[in-house]
């Protein structure tokens, strides 16, 4: 089902792009970027979702996973990663790397568009 950029891009709108609060989402992966879980560990308010990195690290060490993509949606519908999503994105990509698992991009889904870390250089 998300075997390419495109097919993980119409999933995430399909899931997200229409939640009326933020969602923090993470796919956890195998070291071959197969799809081990899907799964909201947040939701907050209509502009922001508190994200803990060792939660997200603990969970990705309980499944095995090797790799992550996070995923959160702005309700606004402007996908612009803000400076605390930067921040956020800065310190879990630190977390996760001391321990050997790598995060591979988040995404930020608003209506109908999307901003990827990886493509904007914030990672």
């Amino acid at each position: 089902m998300l075997s390419n950029w495109q097919a993980l891009i119409a999933y995430l709108q399909t899931a997200m792009a229409c939640e009326q609060v933020e969602q923090f989402r993470i796919l956890f992966l195998d070291i071959k970027n197969n799809l081990i879980a899907d799964e909201v560990q947040q939701r907050g308010t209509v502009n922001h979702t508190p994200v803990y990195p060792r939660e997200v690290v603990k969970r990705a060490l309980i499944l095995n996973a090797s790799a992550l993509i996070v995923v959160h949606n702005h309700p606004s519908g402007d996908s612009k990663p803000s400076r605390d999503d930067i921040e956020m994105t800065r310190e879990l990509k630190a977390a996760a790397q001391a321990l050997g698992i790598e995060l591979h991009d988040h995404v930020v889904v608003g209506h109908g568009n999307h901003a990827s870390f990886r493509s904007l250089g914030l990672l």
